[in-house]
């Protein structure tokens, strides 16, 4: 999708179609204060007839310049969100690829929030317009191009390679997440990993099996010791701010497919499980788009990959694992596995690089589905001041996340009477809190933040319906991060 700014006047913009917005309770269209005599009774009993509201498209067949005028709904102004423009745009851009155009315009509407409206615009478009179609035998290629009228400048010029930039970020993830996990092994998101690297300048690491071994890296080591496809630690280094700046470390967990091991989970829905290496795709798509924006930090991204299986290999409920950080853990259930891969990336992370702040990313408990549902993520921080940005970017990109306590009651239901802890906590208890406790056993000082994107990393059954999440791998936590960092 080629995305282009267009200067003249929206009256004089010739294109297949011709779009803008309609506030609930308008009689006009934001950002065109002219129409062709001709045209305008049928365009003001259009806007008429559906109200503008939110969601709502209406498409009027006209002459040129243009030959269509799409309104669309953005509902009352009083109810505009951050997410609002972004929405609207993908059912823009998806009825423009129903009519099979290949390019429409889209007024922007004069805002002092112009360059937020643009980002939201440019995402709604590119990300509603993903499909994923690997293993079609026939696919829809048909990707329009967007024209967004708007004055021009240096500053929008930037917002638009920026929220691209952004979204492609996040349909790199998406399409990587999807992936079935015949196709997708540890191996091979190491192998994209050192693509990306290679070709956007980063630094690329890859610890393989035994090395992990010698390593002490005993959680990656028990998880991944009952498949035939080897464990990996996958190491991105994205090195752009002052040498003595200390990094922001970026954790995922890259379960490429979860059965629960010994721990057997139930067949059903067992396929969904390809997922459970969503944290470990996202902490791959921020790396992408932080190296393709060039930002001036340094950041390192981390992502322990396993494949849980069961088999003669398979660690066992009752095993006693060291951990890379020298602490032991009991088994208990060998289906909390994702807590046990990430103690020992998280453990490694703080020692080798002493970062500012770490921000790890799971899919890690069904849980926080029953908690919080599959709208909005759980998190869990030791850091007052790293909460807050979290929850700045959480409202700038609406990517939803809530805080759960923790607190030394939920540390004492992870102790062990045979190891320093358990991989579970006491019944079906505060089942995230606890995985989380076990988390922070991982990390001494440093100021942390884990994400539960169990519920928000894939579509399910009462996850919302937005036309920039179709079916599949959501990408969450990319536009999130990229947030963030970027204000920092």
């Amino acid at each position: 999708m080629k995305i282009k700014i267009e200067t003249s006047s929206p009256d004089k913009k010739k294109t297949s179609m011709l779009c803008g917005f309609v506030v609930e309770g308008s009689d006009k269209i934001l950002g065109l204060d002219r129409i062709d005599s001709e045209i305008a009774p049928f365009v003001k009993q259009s806007i008429i007839d559906m109200g503008g509201k939110f969601g709502k498209i209406s498409v009027i067949p006209v002459k040129s310049p243009a030959q269509r005028i799409l309104l669309a709904g953005i509902g009352k102004k009083e109810q505009f969100t951050k997410d609002t423009f972004r929405y609207v745009s993908g059912k823009i851009a998806q009825k423009a690829r129903e009519l099979k155009l290949r390019e429409f315009s889209i007024i922007c509407p004069p805002s002092s929030e112009s360059t937020s409206t643009v980002s939201q615009i440019v995402e709604g478009c590119k990300l509603s317009l993903y499909k994923f179609e690997k293993y079609r035998s026939e696919k829809d290629n048909s990707m329009p191009d967007l024209f967004i009228i708007s004055p021009k400048s240096d500053k929008i010029i930037n917002t638009i390679k920026t929220a691209e930039t952004v979204s492609d970020g996040a349909i790199f993830t998406k399409s990587i997440a999807n992936l079935p996990p015949n196709e997708c092994t540890p191996s091979t998101l190491a192998n994209f990993a050192r693509d990306m690297a290679k070709k956007n300048k980063m630094k690329c690491t890859v610890i393989s099996k035994d090395e992990l071994k010698k390593r002490g890296f005993g959680g990656i080591t028990a998880v991944g010791q009952g498949s035939k496809n080897d464990p990996k630690l996958i190491i991105l280094e994205h090195n752009r701010g002052k040498t003595s700046e200390k990094p922001i470390v970026l954790v995922g967990k890259a379960v490429t497919f979860d059965t629960g091991g010994i721990s057997l989970k139930p067949g059903e829905k067992m396929d969904e499980m390809k997922f459970d290496k969503c944290g470990g795709c996202t902490v791959l798509g921020i790396m992408k788009a932080v190296s393709e924006l060039k930002l001036p930090i340094n950041v390192v991204g981390i992502v322990p990959s396993v494949e849980n299986m069961p088999g003669g290999e398979s660690y066992r409920p009752g095993d006693i694992i060291k951990l890379y950080s020298g602490k032991t853990a009991e088994i208990l259930n060998t289906d909390a596995e994702g807590r046990l891969i990430l103690a020992d990336a998280l453990s490694f992370g703080e020692k080798h690089y002493a970062p500012k702040a770490i921000i790890d990313f799971a899919t890690l408990t069904g849980a926080c589905i029953v908690a919080l549902g599959t709208n909005v993520a759980g998190m869990v921080s030791n850091n007052d001041k790293l909460k807050q940005q979290m929850l700045e970017s959480s409202r700038n990109t609406t990517e939803e996340i809530w805080e759960l306590p923790l607190n030394d009651d939920y540390m004492d239901m992870i102790k062990s009477d045979v190891a320093d802890m358990k991989n579970v906590g006491i019944g079906r208890a505060a089942g995230t809190i606890t995985a989380a406790a076990f988390l922070r056993n991982a990390i001494k000082d440093t100021p942390w933040v884990h994400m539960d994107i169990a519920g928000v990393a894939w579509t399910q059954v009462a996850t919302k319906d937005k036309p920039y999440n179709p079916k599949g791998a959501t990408g969450f936590g990319v536009r999130l991060i990229l947030d963030y960092l970027q204000n920092i």
